[in-house]
């Protein structure tokens, strides 16, 4: 409907508005927009594009119900500059939940454990290097419910449950997926960060396990990605990837490299240029040699990204 679009936006610009003395709601309008100009080489047809890459919108809060116990909730959309439908929002993550020395549990469309263990160790995400484009299990589902504990010592452990009537369940079976992480993701609390995830029986894959590893030495951050997969009714197959940055000034130089067998690999090179906190220019090139086509697909862009 026509009504969705300004339904939403003044949702969100009222959410903006300070609060009254009396609301102890604490709520954030966030969002960024990363756009590329982007020229393309795909079966060996050429083309070029504006293109938006996960573009988004959301609110977030809490409140403090109890000296022990937090409401939270996220409601994000994705805005895609580049679709030429006028109602461009993609629902993301939209969920509800409650935390407190228990740890925190939510309710509703969510990322699973395993896509949220990768941390921050793919490099170009949301671009035609994300690893999504050969790795299974990048989920963001719907009828989820989300626990994660505490953290123990450094550790933490989460467990996605998917629940049966969700549409993007091919098998008709409820799913499950579960993380142990070890550190910080962002590595600003750690130098280190570790994961090991597990699907089984989500969005038609029998179980999917991944290992994650990221780490930062000086300027240099390293990391890496193991993964087997088993769709439902195939065989398993593995890969890895690979990734490197170095930040030199307010310049970032990032390479990546990825191969899962029988699908192909991915070589993605690029760098990014700070302009302020929020902002940044960038630019990237990927090839894609996938084992079902005779050529490899090549991707180059340029793009500007604010966050707000």
């Amino acid at each position: 409907m026509n009504l969705i679009k300004p339904t939403l936006i003044a949702a969100l610009v009222a959410a903006s508005l300070p609060m009254t003395a009396t609301a102890a709601d604490a709520v954030t309008v966030y969002g960024k927009m990363n756009v590329t100009v982007d020229s393309f080489d795909v079966d060996g047809e050429s083309t070029t594009g504006v293109h938006s890459n996960a573009s988004r919108l959301g609110v977030k809060g809490a409140l403090e119900l109890s000296p022990s116990l937090e409401a939270f909730y996220t409601i994000e959309y994705e805005v895609d500059t580049g679709d030429d439908v006028k109602e461009n929002f993609k629902a993301r993550n939209q969920f509800v939940g409650l935390r407190g020395s228990f740890g925190a549990i939510s309710v509703g469309r969510n990322d699973t454990m395993l896509k949220r263990s990768q941390g921050k160790v793919d490099l170009f995400g949301d671009l035609q290097g994300d690893i999504k484009h050969l790795f299974k299990g990048e989920n963001r589902m719907e009828q989820t419910v989300t626990y994660l504990t505490p953290a123990l010592g450094g550790f933490k452990f989460g467990a996605t449950y998917v629940a049966e009537e969700s549409s993007s369940q091919k098998n008709g079976d409820d799913g499950l997926s579960l993380a142990a992480m070890y550190g910080d993701a962002k590595l600003k609390k750690s130098p280190f960060y570790a994961s090991v995830a597990y699907d089984t029986d989500v969005k038609g894959f029998d179980n999917i396990l991944r290992a994650t590893v990221q780490g930062k030495i000086g300027d240099f951050k390293l990391g890496a990605i193991y993964q087997d997969q088993e769709a439902a009714g195939k065989d398993s197959i593995d890969g890895f990837m690979v990734s490197a940055a170095y930040k030199l000034s307010a310049v970032t130089l990032k390479a990546q490299y990825q191969d899962m067998d029988t699908k192909g690999d991915a070589i993605s090179v690029g760098a990014d240029y700070k302009l302020g906190k929020p902002t940044k220019l960038f630019a990237y090139y990927t090839q894609r040699d996938l084992e079902s086509a005779a050529n490899s697909d090549d991707y180059f862009g340029i793009g500007l990204e604010h966050k707000f």
